[in-house]
């Protein structure tokens, strides 16, 4: 699925927080929005999905967003949000399903194939282990992918992920992030990330969109926009870029002059 935003615009209490964004990703692409802290990110992944009011256009493979309704959104677009709100007395296998939700018919029931998804999905992100485990008694990184897993289920062909390794130790982030790249191949998904690890960022997505105070500063690939005069720019920071020998890139902090490490001091 193709996704274009044109002149999107958001504004809350009369104060506009996203001006002018205007982005592309073409059908199994991954573009990837990094920024500060109140840049915008996850206002512009809301406002893909429908959930806040926005100036503007957004389509889908053509079609005007708001001009669809609810229940075709629930099988064109996938979100996992930073921080999801999990019914605590729920299972994992009963929470995932509600991924299933837009395929089933009003006063309908799950069928065979909407039970083969879940399990499958329940397999894949390192869950079906935990299918009867109450939501409220997983750790936080637990927790995070049966989040993704719901909105695996969905089988949507746009996927928007909102810092989805936040909660995971490295090996499950990169597990996550590297299913997520599976996907793409196997079912042409289409992906938008916000993420804060700028290294990940440019290891996985296709395409970066570096966002401050709500407007679109940088946009390309992570060899462009992933570069020390752009980064400390807008970040505020000290950082070194690195490229790792493999065609990646990474980004480190490093302390500022000034606040060098102390010598060490005997006991």
């Amino acid at each position: 699925m193709r996704l274009d935003v044109a002149g999107l615009r958001v504004a809350y209490a009369g104060h506009e927080v996203l001006s002018g964004i205007s982005l592309a990703v073409a059908e199994g692409g991954w573009l990837c929005l990094i920024g500060p802290n109140g840049s915008g990110k996850t206002t512009l992944l809301r406002a893909i999905a429908g959930l806040v009011d926005f100036g503007g256009e957004v389509r889908l493979d053509g079609e005007p967003l708001d001009t669809a309704r609810r229940r075709r959104l629930a099988r064109l677009i996938a979100y996992v949000p930073q921080r999801p709100t999990l019914p605590a007395a729920m299972i994992v296998c009963d929470y995932v399903a509600l991924g299933r939700t837009p395929y089933i018919a009003l006063f309908g029931t799950e069928d065979r194939r909407d039970r083969a998804v879940v399990a499958s999905v329940l397999a894949r992100l390192g869950l079906d282990a935990l299918g009867d485990r109450e939501l409220g008694s997983l750790s936080g990184g637990e927790a995070q992918r049966a989040v993704l897993g719901r909105a695996l289920a969905q089988q949507a062909p746009l996927l928007l992920l909102d810092e989805p390794t936040a909660a995971l130790d490295i090996g499950h982030g990169q597990r996550v992030l590297e299913l997520v790249d599976e996907l793409r191949d196997e079912r042409r998904l289409t992906v938008v990330s916000a993420m804060h690890d700028l290294t990940l960022a440019g290891e996985f997505s296709d395409r970066l969109a570096l966002l401050a105070a709500g407007r679109v500063i940088a946009e390309g690939t992570a060899q462009a926009v992933l570069t020390e005069d752009t980064l400390a720019g807008h970040y505020g920071a000290e950082l070194r870029v690195i490229e790792d020998g493999f065609g990646g890139i990474v980004v480190l902090p490093r302390r500022r002059p000034g606040h060098l490490p102390r010598p060490h001091e005997g006991v």
